[in-house]
């Protein structure tokens, strides 16, 4: 057994404001005797608006929120996956990437986001990514010293051959860090994480933002932490926090052996 913590953030578009946020949230979960901490997509910067987010980002090397979450891993040896952090990754390009931290406070591994949210959800609500950012070409696991994870980012959500090659290399434990809209949020997104953990016989992790933004824009919430059955083990409402719980490594294993479906498609 070991202790896995999502937290629930309300990210604006100020780098060391959101950092000290994480912080407190972060110390709230270590209270919690957990071993591994996950944060929601956009963690440290929040904006729809791509020149200040040029004008705020930074590479991996120099990125201010990555080098204070580094620091806090290392002095109380947890591991932590950033959710997202905005990338610079040349003069105008843009990568949306989930960062994962050992216990040593060294970054070990990370992903970026593949599939862009284009999508038009009214006439006064639409989203383009794919303006914004450069689409992440490669899956990426990593093994944990509990089992293989394999990482993802809120949008990818809707894709399911992402998750089913994930499983079939060997994850049993898939994170979901997102800022998912409040319109599709409450239609969506408990069923399709679900879906994801069943489909897969894996634990989902998710944690996400939640509230009205600075820019305006409004966040589901609903940070939640699935079971390899599809039984919502614990979640969080509309406001920021932490929640934690006990994962069992061995459940995956146990239920793929029950029923073998990753193995036959």
């Amino acid at each position: 057994m070991f202790r896995v913590s999502c937290i629930q953030l309300r990210s604006n578009n100020n780098k060391v404001y959101n950092l000290k946020k994480t912080e407190k949230l972060i110390l709230k979960a270590i209270k919690q005797k957990t071993d591994f901490i996950l944060t929601p997509e956009v963690s440290s910067l929040f904006s729809l608006d791509k020149k200040q987010l040029l004008r705020d980002s930074t590479s991996m090397g120099n990125d201010i929120y990555l080098k204070g979450i580094k620091k806090l891993s290392k002095k109380y040896k947890k591991w932590i996956l950033i959710g997202s952090l905005i990338i610079k990754i040349g003069k105008n390009n843009l990568v949306n990437r989930s960062v994962l931290i050992d216990n040593k406070g060294k970054v070990r591994s990370f992903y970026d986001k593949i599939h862009m949210y284009d999508a038009v959800l009214s006439k006064k609500e639409s989203y383009f990514e794919s303006k914004t950012f450069t689409s992440g070409k490669k899956i990426k696991l990593f093994k944990l010293p509990w089992g293989k994870i394999g990482l993802s980012i809120c949008y990818d959500l809707r894709f399911p051959n992402l998750y089913r090659r994930l499983s079939k290399k060997g994850s049993v434990f898939l994170s979901v860090p997102s800022a998912f809209t409040e319109t599709t949020g409450k239609k969506h997104w408990h069923t399709l994480l679900k879906a994801r953990a069943i489909e897969n016989f894996s634990y989902v992790f998710a944690p996400g933002q939640a509230g009205k933004h600075c820019n305006g824009r409004k966040t589901f919430g609903h940070s939640l932490i699935v079971s390899p059955d599809g039984k919502i083990i614990k979640e969080l409402g509309k406001k920021e926090g932490v929640i934690t719980v006990n994962i069992n490594p061995k459940l995956p294993i146990k239920l793929r052996k029950i029923i073998p479906s990753i193995y036959y498609d």
